[in-house]
């Protein structure tokens, strides 16, 4: 019985260690199969290495391969597109990348994460070799370093074109609107002096106004149509004219025998403007009845003026043209000076506030425009300079020159470069020099500083304060920095320059460089300037 137990027992744990090893091997068969590898393990500057990364997985599930520069310090030059091939039941994928690097030395391209399926796998680093291109002097013919190139600056449109454009925009939209509304009143066909009056009187019984009690808006029509039609019928200045002025001129004219109106005719009309200056000036309201016997007697007036008034000749008809054109020309250059009286009244709302809300400074800088401001937000330019080689951030690229430095710098230097942008009496002058120490002098950084107090006093500086800290880049080497301000002689009109200036002096990778700017005292663009420009030194290890 134990022996026929025992025998149940041990097929039991077979079937199952069969069963076990089955389904294992089945899990590892459906396990993601994940391959990387680089073409070459050494490159010199600037070739190219394929890194490759291979995947076999299940049709169905995704992969996500690694995008952007996640190869640092390997530089990915170009990501291929996969290459997908089918094995049984299995996608197998070929990822290519090309990588490149421009600095000699050794570098490990660090693991890449793969995902499939939302699960992460990390691939095996690998090192690459750069190797530097050696130039062989002995058969490669030397050539002398080509001389500075000028190079044009780019074109920029200054701050107050902007200004005189919204100011002529301005005064285009109000010259067009001005047009239209002119052509539209003459297109509107104006009717002879006497059926232009005797419409507008009509227009003026169809009115409300005397049933809303509206006096003095009411006797302003009366007048201003009576006044019109001896504007257009008799006197040109008719409109203009007070009413003592009018009725003298009426009378003086029936006194002449050029106008045959009865007194009466004159009197009731002068009642007519005194009531209606009165209604006008006074707060005056005569009566309903009073109002509609003034309508009337305008009525009257205006056709005994028609009938005692002969129509003008041919001569007059052409007289009275060239008045109304040059009568039109002055309305016009009165309305054209408006426009413009009101673009420059809107042009001082427009400062004034800025300059209530910005400062004078800003609107000054933003209008007649700011030197150093435009240095400041143009286009900088990163470039390196000399050997040993310094990196820096510039408003303007530095020109190589040739100078001739005292017998103390040339001691302690094997040779120099320098490089500078601007003149020491502009508003910005940026000055760089480097160059190899010379081992068998005795140089130190503090012995290079204490001949700058001359160096200044050789270019022109007097007055001048000097104070020292020190100062370190951002790839961390340490230097001095001398600051503080000086005068320089204006060459035109001999007065004293206010200047502000610091000089960086660093003394790295067996060399000696300094960096020098100079602007303007108290100008916060040349600060801006200033700090920016300092931030952005760099020194490349030479050893590297």
């Amino acid at each position: 019985m134990n022996n026929r137990f025992t025998t149940t027992l041990n097929s039991f744990k077979a079937a199952a260690l069969l069963l076990f090893l089955l389904l294992s091997f089945s899990a590892f068969a459906q396990q993601p199969q994940i391959n990387a590898g680089i073409d070459s393990t050494s490159i010199k500057i600037g070739e190219q290495i394929i890194y490759s990364i291979e995947v076999e997985t299940d049709s169905t599930n995704l992969v996500v391969f690694p995008e952007g520069q996640t190869f640092d310090p390997m530089e990915m030059v170009e990501s291929l597109g996969a290459d997908t091939t089918t094995v049984e039941d299995r996608f197998r994928l070929l990822k290519k990348y090309s990588l490149t690097q421009f600095d000699s030395g050794a570098y490990t391209i660090p693991q890449q994460k793969i995902i499939i399926q939302n699960r992460e796998y990390l691939t095996d680093s690998f090192r690459v070799e750069v190797a530097d291109v050696k130039v062989d002097t002995t058969r490669q013919k030397m050539y002398p370093i080509k001389p500075a190139v000028d190079v044009p600056k780019p074109f920029s449109i200054p701050n107050w074109i902007w200004w005189l454009l919204a100011a002529l925009v301005i005064l285009g939209l109000a010259f067009y609107f001005f047009r239209r509304r002119k052509k539209r009143k003459e297109a509107e066909p104006e009717l002879p002096p006497y059926e232009q009056a005797m419409f507008e009187l009509k227009q003026l019984d169809n009115s409300s106004l005397l049933q809303d009690r509206e006096i003095k808006e009411y006797y302003s029509n009366l007048a201003f149509i009576v006044r019109k039609y001896l504007d257009r019928k008799i006197y040109d200045r008719a409109l203009e004219s007070t009413t003592s002025e009018l009725i003298a001129y009426l009378e003086l004219r029936k006194q002449a025998g050029e106008l045959s109106l009865k007194d009466k005719s004159i009197d009731n009309f002068q009642q007519l403007l005194k009531r209606a200056d009165l209604a006008k000036f006074a707060n005056s309201r005569p009566d309903v009845i009073t109002a509609k016997s003034d309508r009337t007697k305008t009525e009257h007036l205006i056709k005994d003026i028609r009938q005692v008034v002969p129509e003008p000749t041919e001569e007059e008809l052409m007289q009275d043209e060239k008045y109304r054109t040059e009568k039109l020309r002055r309305k016009r250059r009165n309305k054209i000076l408006a426009i413009i009286g009101g673009v420059l009244v809107l042009g001082i709302i427009v400062i004034v506030v800025l300059v209530n809300t910005r400062g004078f400074d800003y609107v000054k800088d933003s209008v007649l425009g700011n030197e150093t401001k435009e240095l400041l937000e143009g286009d900088w330019i990163r470039s390196e300079y000399g050997t040993p080689s310094v990196t820096i951030t510039t408003p303007e690229v530095l020109v190589r020159k040739a100078v001739d430095w005292d017998n103390e710098l040339q001691e302690l230097l094997l040779g120099s470069e320098t490089f500078d942008s601007g003149t020491l009496e502009s508003n910005l002058y940026i000055l760089l020099i480097t160059g190899p120490v010379n081992p068998q002098s005795d140089f130190n950084l503090d012995k290079a500083v204490d001949g700058i107090y001359e160096n200044l006093e050789n270019q022109g500086a007097r007055n001048i304060i000097m104070k020292e800290e020190e100062f370190s880049t951002l790839d961390s080497a340490k230097g001095i920095k001398v600051f503080g301000t000086f005068n320089l002689e204006n060459p035109i009109t001999g007065g004293p320059i206010q200047k502000q200036y610091a000089i960086i002096n660093l003394g790295e990778n067996g060399g000696f460089q300094q960096v020098m700017v100079v602007f303007d005292e108290d100008d916060k663009y040349a600060e801006e300037i200033l700090q920016r420009v300092e931030s952005s030194i760099e020194l490349r290890n030479q050893s590297n």
